[in-house]
């Protein structure tokens, strides 16, 4: 992990909103505008709950807030239903990057599943084309505007079904035409990656990077098939990784002081690889309280263990998900941080760099956006 090169934080007394972020783990299905999901609702003839953008939104959000994986999930019944043809697909895209660079996004890896998008008789080529189109579109519109993003696509391939091996071979053909990487995504619990070890070993062959959805709705053993049969370059999410963390506290310290009466912290083995190989984890703070991944260490965001593992040195990085049904922005997540956890401009340097050196760019891209970053902190003052 780069050391920051700020020397000392500031008071945050200005608009986040204008750091320049990295943002690794997010969805294109979970991040449509309410108002184009309703207009290309009802061009294709698909019913929503509401017609009204606000209210559409609410519902999303409160959808999305149910503590449970599979309901999270099937929220994007609707957003994948406006997103079956090259116009819908586009139109998605170019928003996308568009309120990517509206929250200081000057980097960001898309993901996004083709074979769920079809439907109307579009080939896996020709959606990863369409996508692409539109993600070039945002791109130029957001450069007409004074502002640079650079973006990349994901190729993900979804657990319950079986072309891993097929959706790894059209992440490879698309390797120089827009696709910087490759996932499985959808229902972790009970789909290990070692189900797709074949897709795996073809892009380990060719040379391909993957990262893999492991350690939210699933733990450590989901965890430890990402990166012995997934060779998983990052974790997405990850964050059950603490279940591998022991915490023993001294009973003898009466302050009442959580803080103060930690004793002993012990890794296992999985933990100790993950922190000490600086595997980045794709943590997602809203999205991981919505889904109940953390639910197993407590109920508010005070609980979460992102926390822990930075002050451990595990090599965080902090996402969206999915910006529509958790209703946050990278900026939201990031005013959350400082908020619950008391983190200062080092810290949020720290993490953004963490993003940065984590992307699937070249490496002179990544020194470049790194160099960017720190320039862009340095300059605060």
């Amino acid at each position: 992990m780069t050391e920051p090169i700020v020397d000392a934080a500031p008071a945050l007394d200005f608009d986040l909103k204008s750091l320049p972020k990295v943002s690794l783990h997010d969805h294109l299905d979970g991040g449509l505008r309410p108002a184009t999901i309703i207009e290309l609702a009802e061009a294709a003839g698909h019913t929503l709950p509401s017609t009204d953008p606000a209210a559409l939104g609410e519902w999303f959000r409160e959808s999305a807030n149910s503590g449970s994986l599979v309901r999270y999930l099937e929220t994007f019944d609707h957003t994948v239903a406006v997103m079956q043809t090259k116009e819908g697909l586009f139109r998605v895209a170019k928003e996308f990057v568009e309120d990517l660079a509206d929250d200081g996004v000057v980097y960001g890896e898309v993901r996004w599943a083709p074979e769920q998008h079809l439907q109307k008789g579009l080939t896996l080529d020709e959606a990863v084309e369409a996508v692409q189109e539109g993600l070039e579109a945002g791109v130029d519109a957001v450069s007409e505007s004074g502002r640079e993003i650079q973006v990349g696509q994901l190729i993900t391939a979804m657990r319950h079904a079986d072309r891993g091996r097929e959706i790894a071979e059209l992440a490879v053909r698309h390797r120089d035409k827009g696709a910087v990487g490759f996932d499985i995504a959808g229902a972790e619990d009970g789909f290990l990656p070692s189900r797709f070890r074949d897709a795996f070993t073809y892009l380990a062959e060719n040379n391909f990077p993957a990262t893999v959805h492991a350690g939210e709705a699933a733990g450590l053993d989901s965890i430890q098939s990402a990166l012995v049969d997934g060779r998983a370059l990052r974790l997405g999410h990850g964050v059950r990784i603490a279940e591998d963390i022991m915490v023993e506290f001294d009973e003898s310290d009466d302050t009442g002081e959580d803080d103060d009466n930690i004793g002993l912290v012990t890794l296992g083995n999985l933990s100790s690889w993950v922190r000490d190989r600086g595997i980045p984890l794709e943590i997602c703070p809203s999205s991981n309280l919505q889904t109940g991944a953390v639910a197993g260490f407590g109920e508010g965001i005070e609980s979460h263990p992102l926390d822990m593992l930075y002050q451990l040195g595990f090599n965080v990085t902090i996402n969206t998900d999915n910006r529509l049904m958790s209703g946050v922005t990278l900026t939201d997540e990031f005013e959350l941080l400082v908020e619950t956890f008391d983190y200062d401009l080092d810290d949020l340097l720290e993490l953004t760099l963490n993003a940065a050196e984590a992307s699937f760019l070249p490496l002179e891209e990544r020194e470049a956006l790194v160099e960017y970053i720190n320039d862009a902190y340095a300059n605060l003052g």
